[in-house]
Parts: C-alpha cells; structure tokens; sequence
C-alpha cells in the first residue's frame, strides 16, 4: 500500500489452566481461552500499531482495510523509525514429554493437592500451591513474505510454607516451570523442602550488615546476571540513554573469568523458536571474558544502536514487542563448588532470591537472598535470614574471581512495559569479594 514501509502480523490463541489450593481446599480450578493479534504498520512518521481481541485472519480488501486503519495512527505520530536488516528462520519446538491437555483438571488437582499436602508440619501454619498451564498458538507474517507458525506450552507449579512461633513468621517456597510438557508427578519433594526451609528459619539467625566475601548459589547469582547485567544491555535503554553500559562496547569492565550469555534458543523455560518480530534467535554473549561484547536487540535498536545482535523482541499475546531477555546466564567456570568455598574461607553463603531491585541507568542494585549461611574456615555453619546483596554493577563485574563448572537454570517472569514474559536465569556457584552485605544485626 502507498506510504506503508512495512507491517507485521502476530496473532496468538490458546487457552490458560489453573488451579489454586490453600490449605488443603481448591479454591479454584479451571481452564479459559484466549485470541488476540497485534498488527503493526510503519510509514514516514512511524509506528501505527493495532490491538484486536477475537482476531477472525482475513485477506484482501479486509486486510487492506485494517493496515489502512493502522497506517492512519502512524500519521499521529512525528519520528523517523529504521529496522536494521535481520536474519529470519524458525527453531523446531522440543518435544513434550506428556501432553497436559490429555490429563484432567480433577487429576492435575489431585497431584497438586499431592505436593501442597506434603508441606504440611506442626510449625507450618499456612500452604499454598498453585499450578498454570499456558498453551499458545503463534502466527507470523510480514510484509517481506515472513511467515510462521508454532505451538508452545508452558506449565508449572509453585508450593509455599508460612511457619510461625511465637511471632516469628518465615516462609519456604520451591518452583518447578518447564517448556517440556506435563511436570506434576512424583513431585512432592518440593512440598515437603518448602516446609523444611520456613521451619529451618525460625531458628536462623541474622547477620550484622558490611562488606565481606560471598558465596552466590546458582539462583541469586543468576538473578544478578539478569537483573544488573542483562537488563542494562537491552538496546531499547541504550538507545535512551538508561543504561550504565552505553558507551562501553569493547571496555573490560569484569574479571576476565566472567562471560554473561542471552540465548533464547537454549531450551529452557525462556526458550522461543523465533521473536515476536519473525527474527531468528540466537546466543548472545553480553558480556565476554569481562568485556562488552554485545547488546540484545530488537530491530528499531539495532538499526538505531547497532552492537549486538537482534532476536531478542517479545511479547504478550496482543501486545507489540519490547527488547527482552530469555534464557540469561553467567557461564561456566572451571572452579569447584570446594575450591570457591575454601578460597572464601571467611564470609557467606546466600541462596535463593526473594526479589529486589536494579537502577540500569545508575548502575545500583540490591537483592534479597531468601536465606544464607555463615562460612567459616570454608565451610557453611550457622543458618541466617534477612539478608541483602547490594552494590555497584561495573564494582561487582570485577569483583566476581571464581565461576563454578555447575551452572544450573531457575525458571520465572519477568516483567517490563507493562508486559510479563517467561524466562530463565542462571549461573554457577561464584565467589564475590568484598560484597556489600545488608542484615538486622547478630544474634
């Protein structure tokens, strides 16, 4: 059509499953569908975007009709928008090991029930599990002939244990996603480490904040990796100029033993087989051997940016696509988890995260670990709680001097724009020095 430089079509259907159980009671359980597209139009002036719930796809006069209506939005706006050039391809689905949707929702509770049942303890006050089961249908096309087609299926669980005494409350909480399929059988383990962490915590102590040697377990490790490495290499905020590592391509800013990867064709739970705007994806290594490699990209960024590498856009069923991460990682080491402990020596040991917060822009963060243990002599002793990883990115890259052979994946969302996608981060064990550590004092 005159004036349209290019379009796009995503349109996504599928259905969503859940079930909640609280205390031994189905509070809710059931199944729901969805069908929603996003069509997007670029001429002179930029974007015109469309947002259709129940989407009917239509051909001819229909279509021309509704890039015309888009294009019309376009004219609203006054910027100048350039698409980088990109490879296009698409990545088989893995296989799943159990379809959910040949498993009733009366047996999907039943297992679920399974897993929140075995968090049960004297101490453990309140349960909670909660299963979902996403399935999606994805369609593509462009205006440069690109087309796909997928279907994907996310499914998961999540069991949490509140124990309390004498007005001392704390909470143990295990998950388990997957892209491979039906996963809630033979799982009551998770349950049952869930009550043992809360009631374990009761009886932990607390540490007196400042700086000191740490341990990062694979999980609050990869949380970092995520939240201060990988969201600052987002070209959307390079482009903006909020990011701490505008400017730093090809600058040592690590130990050298650090490389921090994006791959969202690694099959894990932020695995896609192509991005939301018909790019083949492919590994991106952030950060190598300490130094700024590259930038994830959509392809407004690269083109505006460059310095990375694009197949990093995504988005929600009926939302247009945003630079995102997947499957974030720090690599493998050649340390054991004994030599990282023993090179500590004196120090702590966090795991878990129960959330924080990252300024990409200023280059601060601040996690919380869900509990910890002092090391002492190398060796994990006493139980702690309540504590906090702080710092200074570009300080943290350097103070990173050991990564772990033991890298290991935990499953989440991720949220940005307004939009939440599923994702992976990891890492190894390794070994930060000098962390700057946050407690309520010693007991």
């Amino acid at each position: 059509m005159s004036g349209v430089n290019y379009y796009d079509l995503r349109h996504v259907t599928g259905q969503v499953t859940h079930i909640d159980i609280d205390n031994g009671v189905v509070e809710s359980a059931g199944t729901s569908f969805f069908n929603k597209a996003v069509l997007r139009v670029l001429d002179r002036t930029g974007w015109g975007v469309i947002q259709i719930d129940n989407y009917t796809p239509c051909t001819g006069r229909k279509f021309e009709n509704l890039i015309g209506a888009a294009q019309k939005l376009a004219g609203i706006t006054e910027e100048i928008v350039e698409l980088g050039d990109v490879p296009h391809g698409i990545l088989p689905i893995p296989p799943m090991k159990e379809d959910p949707r040949s498993i009733s929702i009366e047996e999907k509770s039943s297992l679920l029930a399974g897993i929140e049942e075995a968090a049960r303890h004297p101490l453990v006050t309140n349960r909670r599990a909660n299963y979902i089961e996403r399935i999606e249908q994805v369609r593509f096309e462009d205006s440069s002939a690109n087309v796909y087609s997928y279907e994907m299926c996310r499914s998961g669980f999540n069991v949490l244990a509140v124990a309390s005494r004498n007005g001392n409350v704390q909470m143990g909480y295990e998950r388990e996603h997957t892209i491979h399929g039906f996963d809630l059988r033979h799982r009551q383990e998770s349950g049952k480490k869930a009550a043992e962490i809360a009631v374990a915590l009761l009886d932990a102590g607390a540490v007196k904040g400042g700086k000191m040697h740490a341990v990062l377990d694979p999980e609050l490790a990869g949380v970092f990796a995520h939240e201060a490495v990988g969201h600052a290499s987002e070209g959307d905020l390079i482009q903006e100029g909020s990011s701490v590592l505008k400017g730093k391509t090809g600058e040592k800013i690590g130990n050298e033993i650090l490389t921090i990867v994006d791959n969202p064709a690694l099959c894990e739970f932020g695995f896609d087989p192509v991005d939301a705007e018909g790019t083949a994806v492919l590994r991106t290594e952030i950060i190598n051997r300490g130094v700024v490699n590259a930038f994830l990209h959509n392809r407004e960024s690269l083109a505006a940016v460059g310095n990375g590498i694009a197949g990093h856009a995504r988005a929600m069923p009926g939302e247009p696509p945003l630079v995102r991460m997947s499957n974030t990682f720090i690599e493998n080491g050649d340390a054991t988890e004994a030599e990282i402990f023993a090179e500590c020596r004196n120090g702590i040991f966090l795991k878990g995260s129960r959330g924080g917060q990252v300024d990409p822009g200023r280059g601060i963060f601040q996690f919380n670990a869900e509990y910890g243990y002092l090391v002492e002599n190398g060796e994990c002793t006493k139980m702690i709680r309540d504590v906090s990883l702080s710092g200074d990115i570009l300080s943290a890259l350097h103070n990173i001097t050991l990564c772990g052979n033991d890298r290991k994946m935990s499953p989440g969302y991720c949220g940005k724009g307004g939009q939440s996608v599923p994702v992976s981060d990891g890492a190894p064990h390794v070994l930060l020095l000098n962390a700057v550590v946050g407690g309520s004092g010693l007991d």
